[in-house]
């Protein structure tokens, strides 16, 4: 039995990918949700409460770390869901398998390997690392999987720009369009989790998941018309002075200015030594954007793109 603790992108395509397999699954969320599967039980609880938890994983061979809070309350809520994760894990002897990010390397001046530094300087990044530290710490089989951002029908720039590129109008973004970037696909990211949770060449260990070669926000949006039957995208960017005046009243915007960084110069994932470990290679492009097309929202109500908001970069729980 494998337990997902999140209910968001990754977790749900986890979830049916192992019910596929013919693997029991228990997916944990606050609300219960979760895919409609024989073998998928959807299970309502806190990812804080450590003992509800370690009761939730009883008997588990893999626990999950799907969930993420939301993004402006990182470092409140992350420390104790962590600690309750590996609980879990450790009560259960589990393998535990987290679902990471870029935040831990900070700004960077070349492509993003496995051995580059982690440092403390971005308070995301601190938050992140500390959870990876305790992790490696605690003597129990774990690993973390680090994507960039994603493609994904939510927390994503397709989710941002989606709506107005659908009704003909432009998608105001918080980022410049045409510096390189890397995006890595949920369904790789999912893979990756799954596959690296059964090989303990993986474990104690962070690895990066198959990404394609980077791109720009634009030949993503670009790619993402040309699949979906749409017009080709009118793009402008949000200026620096309108992304912080943002932050004084949305509290979004206003942890998005630490990271901005990422999304003004080349951000790029390295994720060669995955593929030549474990053999896994990142799904065509095409591919990807037409499997998040099937999936998203067509309702532009509330939309990033047209409230002009910064994305919550958060996981449904």
């Amino acid at each position: 039995m494998q337990v997902i603790v999140g209910a968001g992108a990754v977790g749900t395509i986890i979830a049916g990918r192992l019910a596929a397999a013919g693997e029991h699954v228990k997916i944990v969320s606050r609300s219960g949700g979760g895919p409609v599967h024989p073998l998928i039980e959807r299970v309502s609880a806190d990812a804080s409460d450590a003992a509800a938890l370690r009761s939730v994983a009883a008997r588990a061979s893999v626990i999950y770390n799907c969930v993420n809070p939301q993004y402006y309350a990182w470092r409140t809520d992350w420390p104790p869901i962590n600690r309750a994760l590996i609980s879990a894990a450790a009560a259960n002897d589990a393998v535990l398998a987290i679902t990471g990010n870029l935040y831990g390397y900070g700004p960077v001046d070349r492509p993003m390997t496995e051995d580059t530094p982690l440092v403390d300087t971005v308070r995301k990044g601190r938050v992140r690392n500390e959870m990876w530290r305790e992790a490696l710490a605690a003597g129990i089989r774990t690993f973390e999987a680090r994507a960039s951002d994603y493609i994904s029908p939510t927390s994503s720039i397709i989710e941002m720009a989606l709506p107005a590129m659908r009704a003909g109008k432009t998608a105001w973004l918080p980022a410049a369009l045409d510096v390189p970037h890397s995006y890595t696909y949920i369904g790789d990211v999912a893979q990756t989790l799954i596959t690296l949770s059964t090989d303990e060449r993986a474990w104690g260990r962070a690895w990066h998941v198959p990404s394609p070669p980077p791109m720009t926000g634009r030949s993503l949006l670009t790619t993402v018309a040309r699949v979906g039957g749409l017009p080709a995208p009118r793009l402008r960017s949000f200026p620096l002075p309108a992304v912080w005046a943002a932050g004084l009243f949305d509290k979004f915007a206003k942890e998005f200015r630490e990271v901005r960084y990422q999304h003004v110069k080349p951000f790029v994932l390295d994720s060669s030594r995955v593929t030549a470990t474990f053999g896994l290679t990142h799904t065509p492009v095409d591919e990807a954007v037409q499997s998040v097309l099937g999936s998203a929202p067509t309702d532009p109500s509330g939309s990033i793109a047209s409230g002009g908001r910064v994305p919550s970069k958060s996981t449904s729980e």
